[in-house]
């Protein structure tokens, strides 16, 4: 007897038709036709259900502060902006920030983050130790890692690796850092790996976010990986020179980075609205592109970043979107490409974050998104909205489908053979069983 019985789901990767998805214990038990009884049943009424989505890059500490700040866009003035404000940040204020933001994400299926923790004198750990009770309180509906970084440099910043260490013996999932807004930069990545190496920590560099292609950080990063054989635990985000070089220069950093073992995340939105703030024509997009890479064999991500503050002035926490906004910035549009962009916020960044147990397979956790699709290409194509998510077999959120309400049609039409009827958008699509 299975403990639920998701019935009459469509599976990306099943060619057989829709199927049945038995939970025992919060772990998937059987896929199949027609499984047998359950004390609980749920129907997916033929739609796509995927793993949840997976979130490899976030800031969750610093979100929802959009009407404190007075920053135009420049990557500077919001760091600037950042710092000064965070001075006054209580624990609880970061928590009632965090969690609106966190609960956005849920609502649209994102089932596992990664989120990047600000630490240095000024904040101390007062982000760190909310973030901390987020994470045990919504450990029923999100598996939350926290990464603790510098993001004002390290070595420039005394105090900040005392906290940083600090923060690595009260239970931190992994370390950052920030190479780009330190005096030292070498000197700030040779530390990080230095301490990643005495808790060991995976690691995962905020990177060579502008389009100056003459000089990378990059170099210095590959060379500490390999002599720390730190292959696979190595993550870098933005990267944004890398949407400034030419296609040969980019394979041959490609593999290079495919062969250290260290995986790139891209984040669209951020990039997009603080690249290329100098030029007032023919802006460049500033966009790395993830899916070259992914080509490559490195291990490629789409992530959020920034919800609401002046890194980001928007965000909804819809994975699906951001996948969706990669397509049309990178000019993808064929069925191969859209599965790539979904890939990048479900199987890769799971990858990324070395989650053994991710995916829809016997023996994993139940995670599970019901989308308003049937095909995964076309989910992305036209951003379906999640209607119902289960984290380890409990369900998580649920929405209702859109309904499109035709008006009442005159006697006379009906007697001509028009009938009356309410469809769900669902319906109206022709997708109706």
């Amino acid at each position: 007897m299975f403990d639920l019985v998701l019935r009459d789901a469509t599976l990306p990767e099943r060619r057989d038709g829709p199927c049945d998805i038995g939970i025992v214990d919060g772990v998937i038990a059987a896929i199949g036709a027609d499984l047998g009884g359950a004390r609980r049943q749920e129907t997916a009424a033929g739609r796509l259900v995927l793993p949840g989505f997976v979130d490899s890059h976030l800031h969750l500490d610093k979100s929802c502060i959009l009407d404190r700040c007075s920053a135009e866009g420049a990557l500077g003035e919001a760091i600037a902006e950042v710092s000064r404000l965070k001075r006054d940040f209580t624990e609880d204020d970061v928590y009632a920030r965090a969690e609106k933001t966190l609960v956005k994400a849920i609502l649209q299926g994102t089932m596992r983050i990664r989120t990047h923790v600000e630490i240095d004198p000024r904040i101390g750990l007062r982000s760190f130790a909310a973030l901390q009770r987020l994470k045990r309180d919504y450990a029923w509906a999100v598996d939350l890692k926290l990464c603790v970084f510098p993001q004002e440099g390290l070595l420039n910043d005394p105090g900040a690796e005392a906290l940083l260490v600090a923060a690595c013996r009260a239970g931190a999932d992994l370390i950052g850092g920030c190479p780009y807004t330190d005096t030292d930069p070498q000197g700030h990545i040779d530390r990080i790996f230095a301490i990643a190496r005495q808790f060991d920590l995976d690691v995962d560099f905020h990177l060579d976010f502008d389009l100056d292609p003459g000089w990378m950080h990059l170099d210095a990063v590959i060379a500490a990986t390999e002599q720390a054989d730190w292959g696979g635990r190595v993550a870098v985000g933005h990267v944004t020179k890398l949407s400034a070089i030419p296609p040969a220069t980019l394979a041959a950093i490609g593999g290079r980075l495919a062969a250290a073992g260290i995986a790139v995340t891209v984040l669209p939105a951020t990039d997009l609205f603080l690249m290329g703030r100098k030029h007032d024509h023919s802006v460049p997009r500033g966009v790395a592109p993830a899916h070259r890479l992914a080509e490559l064999g490195v291990t490629c991500s789409l992530a959020t970043n920034n919800v609401m503050n002046p890194f980001t002035p928007f965000g909804d926490g819809s994975l699906n979107r951001i996948a969706n906004l990669y397509a049309n910035v990178a000019q993808l549009g064929r069925r191969a490409e859209m599965l790539c962009c979904l890939d990048m916020v479900t199987t890769a960044p799971a990858r990324l974050m070395r989650c053994t147990d991710y995916g829809i397979a016997v023996g994993n956790p139940a995670d599970l998104v019901i989308m308003d699709a049937t095909d995964a290409a076309h989910a992305v194509a036209e951003i379906a909205q999640p209607l119902m998510g289960f984290k380890r077999g409990v369900k998580t959120f649920e929405r209702a489908a859109s309904r499109l309400i035709r008006p009442r049609m005159h006697p006379r039409d009906r007697s001509a053979g028009r009938r009356e009827e309410i469809l769900t958008g669902w319906e109206a699509a022709g997708n109706h069983r």
